[in-house]
């Protein structure tokens, strides 16, 4: 699979990660024969990726600044927001499956009724929560947040070591 790729500039008070692209696997979970929930969450969590929960998008602006984040829908479609306010512009939908790096702001703008993603970090990764603009000493935890050892769709072989490594 080869995701959409982009990176985001420090924007507005929300850091972004100057390093890393985020990761966008359009019907990712359904290349992967992953598309129920169950499936998907055992899928995320044998690459490395175990699902902490699932719901939505927080409907204000945030980052982590200890955990990269996978989303992965598996219902409905929705717009959000990555990069902080006045960011970039993105639509999921049933399937999609996005990686954003440690740093990188999201917002739900508008969600359908069905909408639902499961939220998974790489093991040992805990998150936070973070509405602030970051001191030094968050910049430094972010650039710090090691890098996966695996793809959250295809594992050590997939994209994500390949394109995260690369930086």
């Amino acid at each position: 699979m080869t995701p959409e790729t982009f990176l985001l500039d420090r924007h507005d008070w929300v850091p972004n990660n100057p390093d890393l692209p985020v990761l966008h696997y359009h019907e990712g979970l359904q290349q992967a024969g992953a598309l129920a929930p169950d499936d998907a969450e055992e899928l995320l969590g044998r690459n490395g990726w175990p699902a902490d929960w699932r719901n939505g998008i927080f409907s204000w602006h945030h980052y982590h600044s200890t955990a990269h984040e996978v989303l992965a829908a598996y219902d409905g479609r929705a717009r959000v927001i990555l990069g902080g306010p006045g960011g970039r512009e993105v639509e999921f939908a049933t399937g999609d499956v996005v990686v954003l790096p440690a740093g990188t702001g999201h917002c739900l703008i508008e969600a359908g009724s069905r909408f639902k993603i499961i939220g998974a970090y790489p093991a040992g990764q805990d998150w936070d929560i973070c509405r602030d603009a970051p001191d030094e000493a968050m910049l430094r935890r972010i650039a710090e947040v090691p890098f996966p050892e695996s793809d959250p769709l295809e594992g050590p072989d997939g994209a994500l070591p390949k394109l995260w490594s690369g930086t």
